[in-house]
Parts: structure tokens; C-alpha cells; sequence
């Protein structure tokens, strides 16, 4: 059986008491950019609270989950020199015209500097800027990178994204692109809240750009007033590449009051990175196990759900099965909380098939929404 180790998380304060994400798509890193020269990219992103607020953006050179079968990304996956040449951050109103340029741009800046060389697994904030972006209409994000594996995500379809490569085309829509990985906003809320996981928590196969997965209906039941929500869900990522400690489960925990833990498919059916094919459940446990214990251990409040049905295999699901088994005493054993996911998106009549299809649809997002918005009111309550 695999075992981690993580570097327990600061209880000095940081930057990420103070930032707190201010949109509900994910933002982590999955993939790379070959290489970039000169390439300006455009992401529309839609804000969960409005208004005037400070914004400070944070940054990570390292692949955080691995992709596919690991042949081109994988958790740990050092990013390669890159150099920002400029950044800047914008309303980007309601509507858009990719290449129609923004009325105004206000210029996000590192240490003062307009451009930064950016070195492999650095880690880094830019300096705070101040941006207002009325109700309703979108945050514009806007940089021009130049350099090598520049580690991007998948966007699935989450949110608009585009790229001008420089060749007098314009900006053409890209489902890959480069990112902060958080969009950080200096206002109050009660809980700060972040969802880990894979496919199913970044909210992929839902309606394009409706932003009616699971995770946004969480918050949009639970309101912005008293919690901001963080999605760090990657497609393709298993449970064995966040307990291995890098910095995602390390900004995870230093950015979160309360944390869900949803993983299980891509461990059952890919198995770990470097490894000779599906995870036992046995391995999947002890990983759920160390990621459930960090998040606990630092003193946040945390959910462990069980493995939804994937419609797997006759061969698969039995691990499937022997897992979930386990993942209500993973909570109690870590004092943290369980969450039934499967059985809310399973059919009744057969607990291994889906209902609201493998990556759950809109409507399978309002159930699990639901249900968990409800659990979490009842955590905060007592």
C-alpha cells in the first residue's frame, strides 16, 4: 500500500486569510502549454460577488493532477520558464466580442513590475489591484505569456476562453488555457469553503457555460453574503495525486473553513500515475485517508463523499463497491463529516448505474446541491 507524507499547513497567517475566491470555476492546472511565444490570452469568468472589490491573484508553476494516463501531464509535473510580459484585469460586462479590446484595463503587477520570470514549481501572489465589476456581468482576465509547459486546465467548456497566437487571426476560442489558480478577493464572509476533486466537482458535460454544476448550485443556495466558494476540481485527477501533498491540497487547506473530498472514479478506472492500471480500493482508502486527515488535522471542517456511480465495469465495480464501504468510517475516523453521494445519483433499481448520466447534469447538480447545502447549514448551525 502507497504512503504520503505532506507537510502540515503554517498556522501563521497568509495571504489566503485575506483572499477568497471570488468565482465559482476552477482554476487549477491539469495540463500544459507546449509552448508559448508572445500569446495573449482572454478568460471571461463570472464573479460570485459584485461590486468594487481588491483583488490579489495567486500562482502556482507545478501540474497539480495528472491527465489521462499521464503521458503528457501528471501530478507534481514541474512547469517549465515562463515569462509574464503583461497582465491586467477588467469589467467584461455582459456581452462580448472576443476582439473588440475592453474600454478600460487596470494592470495586475508583480512587486511592482509589469513583466516576471517565472521559475519552475514557483509559487507566487501579484500585488493587489482594485477592480469593480457590476452585477451580472463578467470578470475579464487578459496576459501575454511567453515560455515553455506553462501548466494550464482544461476548461471543458466552464467558462469563455480565448488566445490571439500572435499570427493576425485574432482571439480564437482555446479549451486550454493558463491561469491564476486563485482569483482572490478581499471581502468578508463567514465560511470559506473549497470543493476538491475531479471531473465531477469541476462540473464538466454540464450545460456550457451556465455554470449549473453541483459546486455553483452549493453556493448559489447558500448565498455569497456569508461564504465565497473555491473550485479546485480537475478532470481526470485521483485521489492519489492530491494526498501526495504537493500544492494543491496545500493551498486547498490554507484557503478553506471547510473542505469537500470527492474522488474515487479516475483512482478505480486509471489508477495511480506511474502505476500499472486501476487503484484497489485499499489504495483509495489510504488516500482519501491522508487528504482527510491533513484538512482535519489543520483544523478544517471537512466532508468525505463516496464514490458516485460511473456506470463502470463488471471488473470495476466491485472496487467501487469496496470502497464505499469504507468511506463512511474515513470520516469518523478523521472527525470529519459523510456525504452519500452515490446513492443521490443512482439509480434505484441498480446502484451501479447513473441517472443523471456519468458526469452529473444540471439537474443531478441541484440534487447534489441540495442535499449538501442543507448538510453544511447543519454543520455551521451547531
Amino acid at each position: 500500500m502507497r504512503k504520503f507524507r505532506i507537510e502540515e499547513k503554517s498556522q501563521e497567517p497568509t495571504l489566503f486569510d485575506t483572499y477568497v475566491s471570488n468565482t465559482v470555476v476552477a482554476t487549477g492546472n491539469n495540463k500544459t502549454i507546449d509552448s508559448a511565444e508572445h500569446v495573449t490570452y482572454r478568460a471571461w469568468l463570472p464573479v460570485e460577488a459584485a461590486g468594487s472589490f481588491e483583488y490579489c491573484f495567486y500562482f502556482s508553476n507545478t501540474v497539480d493532477s495528472t491527465w489521462e494516463d499521464g503521458s503528457t501531464s501528471y501530478a507534481g509535473k514541474s512547469g517549465g520558464k515562463y515569462t509574464i510580459e503583461s497582465a491586467s484585469i477588467a469589467d467584461g460586462g455582459t456581452e462580448f466580442d472576443p476582439n473588440v479590446e475592453p474600454d478600460s484595463m487596470e494592470a495586475v503587477t508583480f512587486s511592482g513590475n509589469s513583466q516576471k520570470e517565472v521559475a519552475p514549481d514557483e509559487t507566487f501572489w501579484s500585488d493587489p489591484v482594485t477592480l469593480d465589476v457590476p452585477k451580472d456581468h463578467y470578470l475579464l482576465w487578459e496576459w501575454t505569456v511567453t515560455g515553455t509547459e506553462i501548466p494550464c486546465i482544461c476548461m471543458s467548456n466552464m467558462t469563455y476562453a480565448y488566445a490571439d497566437q500572435g499570427n493576425g487571426k485574432g482571439f480564437n476560442y482555446v479549451n486550454e488555457i493558463p491561469l491564476p489558480q486563485l482569483f482572490g478577493c478581499k471581502r468578508e464572509v463567514k465560511t470559506r469553503i473549497v470543493t476538491l476533486g475531479d471531473s465531477v466537482t469541476q462540473g464538466c458535460q454540464t450545460s456550457d457555460n451556465a455554470y449549473q454544476f453541483w459546486a455553483a448550485q452549493t453556493l448559489d443556495q447558500l448565498g455569497t453574503e456569508d461564504y465565497s466558494l473555491w473550485n479546485l476540481g480537475l478532470g481526470y485527477a485521483r485521489a492519489t495525486d492530491c494526498a501526495a501533498g504537493g500544492d494543491w491540497l496545500n493551498r486547498a487547506v490554507a484557503g478553506a473553513d471547510l473542505i469537500t473530498v470527492a474522488f474515487g472514479t479516475n483512482d478505480i478506472i486509471s489508477g495511480p500515475y506511474g502505476g500499472s492500471g486501476h487503484a484497489t480500493a485499499a489504495e483509495i482508502e489510504d488516500a482519501v485517508r491522508t487528504i482527510t486527515k491533513k484538512c482535519t488535522d489543520s483544523g478544517v471542517q471537512t466532508i468525505v463523499w463516496n464514490s458516485p456511480p460511473f456506470d463502470l465495469s463488471a471488473e470495476l465495480e466491485p472496487i467501487r463497491t469496496e470502497y464505499n464501504a469504507t468511506a463512511a468510517s474515513i470520516a469518523a475516523d478523521c472527525g470529519a463529516q459523510f456525504f452519500d453521494a452515490a446513492s443521490l445519483l443512482a439509480d434505484p433499481t441498480d446502484a451501479s448505474k447513473t441517472v443523471y448520466g456519468q458526469h452529473p447534469n444540471d439537474e443531478g447538480g441541484t440534487v447534489l446541491a441540495t442535499a449538501l447545502a442543507e448538510k453544511i447549514r447543519e454543520m455551521k448551525n451547531k
